[in-house]
């Protein structure tokens, strides 16, 4: 079954607002793609696993029609919080039996999202609703982010490693399937046109501030923070306290670079 991880409230709200959109190339990528297997225009995708819908949004311009899906109320809520997307609606729902007709959807995507699914039945659903020549795209990031300010990157990537360390016992197996690039995922697809690109960089400039905020929608830190509240809090602050002396600045606003690297699975199912 859907892991159940990202359904508080405060959790939805921290989501929407220190997630970051996927970056312009990896779309370009899955549009591309999709365009080599199926002549455009393109009527329906489908983002699952959408949270507050940042992967959502972005494809909403390529399509006549884009559906988010998340098991979250309270992702759901957020996502549809947000105006100006009038072809994008959201449902509540999982990857795993999806409310539409066999062969009706062009794309099925999934951001930082597909390590939470259960995979047989969702590529079993994959293959009932994709039309002939329709795609899949999933995409992520692992957690082997990279800073750098001035010389000080070195120091603030111990930093990060050495607060990682405190969570990662507090991580579901899941998060290992997602550092392995979804490897069995990969190997799972049932169709033969299929091909992961891995080690797309992206480079963010971003404050300190809004790196801990990120770090706080990470599902380990929520499990490490609810088993040790205090803990939890305190963690972040005192990472933030040491990136700031690592940097020798004051302000939590100070920008520095945050690097990730994505990676994307394709598949397009046969004629």
């Amino acid at each position: 079954m859907t892991h159940r991880l990202f359904e508080d409230k405060h959790h939805a709200s921290i989501y929407q607002q220190y997630r970051f959109v996927p970056p312009v190339e990896v779309k370009n990528l899955i549009l591309q793609y999709l365009d080599e297997k199926k002549e455009p225009p393109h009527v329906l995708a489908v983002d699952l696993g959408c949270g507050t819908g940042q992967n959502t949004r972005l494809l909403a311009p390529h399509f006549q029609e884009v559906v988010g899906i998340d098991v979250s109320e309270n992702q759901i809520s957020e996502a549809n919080a947000v105006p100006g997307f009038p072809n994008v609606t959201y449902r509540v729902g999982t990857a795993e039996e999806l409310p539409f007709q066999d062969g009706s959807v062009d794309l099925l995507t999934a951001a930082s999202a597909a390590h939470w699914f259960n995979q047989d039945k969702f590529l079993k659903e994959a293959s009932r609703t994709l039309k002939p020549r329709g795609c899949i795209a999933l995409l992520s990031y692992t957690d082997a982010l990279k800073f750098h300010y001035s010389s000080a990157g070195d120091t603030l990537n111990s930093i990060y490693e050495e607060m990682k360390n405190i969570l990662l016992p507090y991580a579901s197996p899941q998060v290992a399937v997602v550092n392995s690039k979804l490897q069995a995922m990969y190997d799972a697809i049932p169709f033969r046109d299929k091909k992961r690109i891995e080690n797309i960089p992206d480079k963010l400039n971003i404050s300190v501030s809004d790196v801990c905020g990120f770090i706080e929608t990470f599902s380990y830190y929520q499990a490490y923070q609810r088993a040790n509240p205090e803990a939890g809090q305190a963690l972040l602050r005192n990472t933030q306290t040491r990136f700031l002396k690592a940097m020798d600045v004051s302000s939590p606003e100070t920008k520095i670079e945050m690097e990730m690297g994505y990676f994307c699975v394709l598949a397009c199912k046969p004629q």
